[in-house]
């Protein structure tokens, strides 16, 4: 019985490092990073006044939300978009290579217009229901359209009284195609040609979907950060998360002995774990993040600390070395539960009313607490067991009581 114990113990144990030691490093290589960590662009938009349109509060809002819709279409990795004071927005884009292509499309008015051969507007991008990049039978590139309801027929009105001239469509005043209308267009769809290349035709068709913006925006600054500096702020985190760890294991191994050793243990998989969690979470890794999760590898020594203390008291009132671990895993449960939710319930707070580097490091600290509670209350309760009843150190001191 002792033997199997045991050699259950020594599995679980080898288990747990060899899965730790396989997967670590990729785990923490394919969670996405943030601008402070992988370098990118950081941008600043002013709204302008111009004489066909007024800056507003309400026209400032709507820059923003179309802003954050152009760049959400853009698939970049946790951009940070936020307003400054009363006209200004900050954009931080993580890993963007070509920043000027992607700053020109954030920036662009987009106004869509349909004009007739005489100059006069008859369809506008508010008439659009969607737009999609294509490319047709004979491999050109082009924007497939469909028009809302009345759009469509005010487009079908437009080809009908317009057969055989030119009807002229244009992106902020410049003219993208200027096709002569064949035959009455009906069905709510048309198609705008001259794109050279799919990638042009879809970033069309993502600032036709996001609607024009209301009033002009001008590009205050422009600052990149290098991969330089990326690296040196990755490398200098990375240093720092590994000394935290191997500080906290040495102290949890020298002061508690063999529970100091399970408890390591079980920080090695929390570590594991808090990765796994952010990579399926598709959450974004940015230096107060990595702040995050130090700080909770700190609560999770903490609630170890909390069971292992209680776990002495009980030896000292004279229980054996299975009866102590159980008191002292019950009576420190309260304890370890009450002072990580009251850090999660702060950490929730920061999310919602924080905003980017702020947010990550919530999420990181809400994150690394729950599984830290899951690590000292289970992982680390079970490798004990394991090892008491295996019987292989009879002594309180063992154990470090």
């Amino acid at each position: 019985m002792r033997s199997a114990e045991l050699t259950k113990f020594l599995a679980v144990v080898a288990i747990i490092v060899l899965v730790c030691g396989y997967y670590i490093t990729p785990l923490a290589l394919s969670v996405k990073q943030g601008l402070d960590l992988q370098g990118g662009t950081h941008v600043v938009l002013e709204a302008v006044d111009t004489p066909e349109a007024k800056v507003d509060e309400d026209a400032v809002k709507r820059v923003l939300k179309i802003v954050e819709k152009r760049i959400n279409e853009l698939g970049l990795t946790e951009p940070l978009i936020q307003r400054q004071g009363e006209r200004r927005i900050i954009i931080e884009l993580p890993g963007v290579k070509d920043p000027e292509k992607a700053i020109e499309m954030i920036g662009k008015t987009a106004l869509l217009e349909f004009q007739d051969e005489k100059g006069v507007t008859h369809l506008t991008g508010k008439d659009l229901k969607d737009a999609k990049a294509q490319i047709d039978q004979a491999k050109q590139n082009l924007v497939a359209l469909e028009f809302s309801e009345q759009g469509g027929k005010v487009f079908g009105e437009l080809t009908s009284k317009n057969v055989g001239k030119h009807i002229a469509i244009l992106l902020d005043k410049q003219v993208l195609t200027n096709p002569v209308v064949n035959e009455p267009i009906m069905g709510g769809k048309a198609v705008i040609t001259g794109n050279r290349t799919i990638e042009e035709a879809e970033r069309l068709a993502i600032l036709l979907r996001s609607g024009s913006l209301p009033v002009k925006v001008e590009v205050l600054e422009t600052r990149t950060v290098g991969p330089t500096l990326g690296d040196d702020s990755k490398e200098k985190s990375t240093v720092a998360f590994a000394v935290s760890i191997a500080f906290v294991a040495v102290f949890m191994l020298l002061y508690y002995r063999m529970s100091g050793l399970v408890a390591d243990i079980s920080l090695l998989l929390y570590v594991m774990m808090t990765l796994f969690c952010m990579k399926m979470l598709n959450a974004t890794l940015t230096l107060p993040g990595i702040a995050g999760i130090i700080l909770s590898i700190g609560m999770a020594v903490d609630g170890n600390v909390l069971i292992f203390e209680r776990f002495k008291e009980e030896i000292r009132a004279g229980k054996t070395l299975r009866s102590a671990m159980d008191a002292g895993f019950t009576k420190a449960f309260i304890t370890i539960f009450d002072s990580n939710i009251t850090t999660i319930f702060a950490g929730i707070i920061l999310f919602f009313f924080g905003s980017g580097p702020v947010r990550g490091f919530a999420v990181t600290l809400c994150l690394g607490n729950v599984l830290s509670m899951f690590t000292a209350v289970t992982v680390t309760k079970f490798l004990l067991r394991l090892l008491m009843n295996a019987k292989l150190f009879k002594s309180a001191k063992a154990y470090g009581a």
